[in-house]
């Protein structure tokens, strides 16, 4: 028999911590290699460690609520293997002492003690503190569909099911987490706390705007010509690659390509220097269910052709809908796209996701009447437009080299035919 330590992994770029959510296994549980074992959250993202062995849980080193630094052992497991395969890569620090975590052990059977109606139901601290003030017992609990990672039981979750149940029950008060409050001046007002994420996101912008000289540029763009090759191929594109084809991968083509001829725009501030980055790496701002936003990353991007673009952007796309993204995918980005177009608004000036030097906003693409130069003369005729609108830290990015890209973009999505 052997112990094996399973610890936190390295999970990406500027990540050194996690905190402990869930714990998806107790103490005797018969696991079995790759199995997930604990829900962790970092400032970027939630995900699971999983098993590197087959064997029974012996101890957990953790309480939930937490926070382990990479390379802390989280649990123990025992095995039979005479060599077990531990996840050492992962280890970048000194092993933690299991008399250490004795403390937390003891604080994680008290608190199992006190929540006992609620045994067997994985709650977020958020969820159980609701289900604590509505009078949500544990056999209620079960009955709501989850909607988190696992099934777990998320905010949202429990305030649609409050929400639901008040308009069964008429003759009772709705129920109401946030009871309607009345200012000095007479306003009825609702207070709701921010989640985790929109926290983060929060201070994630204002350390943006702090930080960056933001300046907007804009650019209007003809792109009747990509969205009806596109028109003309997505039915075959989707029967040959099994993807359905969007226009957000021919954009991210002709950012990808743009950017490699202009540099100085796929760059960082560190102190005095300008770090040019040589890969290019697309962030995609996705909004979630939630209202939240996250941002995966295309990595490489310039070296994927239309249908290589779309397996990745589908696939992210899908798996941050499902919070099923790995701390990886969110890491890396040296230049962000963001498409105000999927809820028809015609521009914006977003912010810079730091420490990046710039940002495109793609706008809504809208049939208008136009002039059009030929060479007969100028006509007008109806086209597919839409605005661009690039913001760009103005501490090293100035308005020629802002204006320079943009125009080149707006070419290369006018004269040019994507790449399948």
């Amino acid at each position: 028999m052997q112990n094996v330590e399973v610890f936190l992994p390295a999970m990406g770029e500027g990540i050194t911590d996690a905190t402990i959510t869930r714990w998806l296994v107790a103490i005797g549980t018969a696991v079995s290699e790759d199995q997930p074992l604990v829900e962790i959250a970092t400032d970027k993202v939630d995900s699971e460690v999983p098993s590197p062995v087959t064997g029974v849980v012996k101890q957990l080193l953790f309480t939930e609520g937490h926070v382990a630094k990479v390379g802390d052992a989280l649990l123990v497991i025992e095995t039979a293997e005479s060599e077990p395969k531990i996840n050492a890569e992962s280890k970048k620090q000194p092993e933690a002492k299991l008399e250490d975590k004795e403390p937390l052990l003891h604080k994680k059977a008290a608190h199992q003690s006190n929540e006992s109606k609620y045994s067997g139901v994985g709650l977020s601290p958020l969820v159980l503190s609701i289900a604590k003030r509505e009078g949500i017992g544990g056999d209620e609990l079960k009955q709501i569909e989850g909607t988190g990672l696992n099934q777990r039981i998320t905010r949202d979750d429990i305030l649609l099911y409050l929400s639901s149940k008040s308009k069964v029950i008429e003759t009772q008060k709705p129920v109401s987490v946030n009871p309607a409050k009345t200012s000095a001046e007479g306003l009825a007002f609702e207070v709701v706390p921010m989640d985790r994420m929109r926290k983060l996101i929060a201070q994630h912008m204002v350390h943006s705007i702090q930080t960056s000289a933001h300046v907007t540029s804009f650019i209007e763009v003809d792109v009747t010509s990509i969205v009806n090759w596109r028109n003309s191929i997505k039915e075959s594109f989707q029967k040959r690659e099994g993807q359905k084809l969007t226009l957000t991968p021919i954009f991210i083509e002709a950012v990808a390509k743009t950017v490699r001829n202009f540099p100085g725009i796929n760059s960082s501030v560190e102190g005095d220097n300008l770090i040019v980055k040589r890969n290019i790496n697309i962030g995609i701002a996705a909004a979630l269910p939630n209202g939240n936003l996250i941002v995966p990353v295309v990595k490489d991007a310039d070296k994927l052709s239309i249908a290589g673009l779309a397996n990745q952007v589908n696939d992210l796309s899908a798996r941050a809908k499902q919070n099923k993204l790995n701390p990886d995918e969110i890491q890396g980005g040296t230049f962000t796209i963001t498409n105000l177009g999927m809820f028809d608004t015609l521009t914006g000036t977003p912010i810079i996701n730091q420490p990046q030097v710039a940002i495109l906003a793609i706008g809504a693409i809208v049939k208008r009447v136009v002039v059009v130069e030929t060479q007969q003369g100028d006509t007008i005729a109806i086209r597919s437009m839409a605005v661009l609108s690039l913001s760009y830290d103005h501490r090293v990015v100035d308005g020629a080299l802002a204006g320079m890209f943009l125009k080149s973009l707006r070419d290369m999505l006018q004269n040019s035919t994507p790449n399948y």
